[in-house]
């Protein structure tokens, strides 16, 4: 099984560019990302993560005639009936300014009079090969929400994300600690473990 090939990264978001060319780093793949070729985004129009995720899996194969590999995730928040979940990057604003965002999750559970912080971190992946179907791996890490923000590691939602059993914030670990247990890193193992097996890359 050949992994020395290019692979697109559906995303426009440096962030994820970053971590998941981070945690593709061992598969050999040579990883360009939507942005990089200059691939549009598509619109979400899904009502779940794994549905955006093969959604935009499939426009950047369609577009670049190369395998794509999406990730759609988001924080889901107990109190709040599962927000901001698929909308998490809409409510940091068209600046995609996650302060904004993150202080619109406390003033949400503020005004909902609940004392309940449990959240949890949701990621799926796509592959979408072209003129192949797509296939989906999914990943979460439950948690509680931490307020002021503590860290500037990480992207998104991090700094007011305790993993249930850790003492530093996602936004307070180094990337490499992060890797080995998050969401993400979960779908990935579930990615890696099918690439491994009789699924295969061909």
């Amino acid at each position: 099984m050949n992994h020395s090939r290019t692979l697109v990264l559906a995303t426009h978001n440096p962030g994820k560019v970053r971590e998941i060319e981070e945690l593709l780093a061992p598969l050999g793949f040579e990883v360009r990302s939507a942005g990089q070729l200059g691939l549009p985004e598509p619109e979400e129009t899904e009502t779940s993560f794994a549905g955006n995720a093969v959604l935009k899996a499939r426009a950047a194969a369609d577009a670049s005639g190369l395998p794509a590999l999406a990730d759609d995730s988001g924080l889901v928040v107990s109190a709040l009936d599962g927000a901001p979940g698929i909308y998490s990057a809409r409510w940091a604003g068209p600046n995609r300014d996650f302060t904004v965002a993150m202080t619109r999750v406390e003033q949400a559970l503020k005004a909902s009079g609940s004392h309940d912080r449990s959240a949890k971190f949701v990621c799926a992946l796509s592959l979408a090969r072209p003129g192949r179907g797509p296939v989906v791996f999914e990943g979460e890490v439950r948690g509680q929400l931490v307020f002021p923000p503590r860290g500037e590691n990480g992207f998104g939602y991090d700094p007011i994300f305790l993993a249930d059993g850790m003492q530093q914030t996602f936004g307070e670990l180094e990337p490499g600690h992060k890797h080995t247990i998050s969401h993400r890193a979960r779908a990935f193992a579930k990615l890696k473990a099918w690439l491994a097996g009789t699924g295969g890359w061909e």
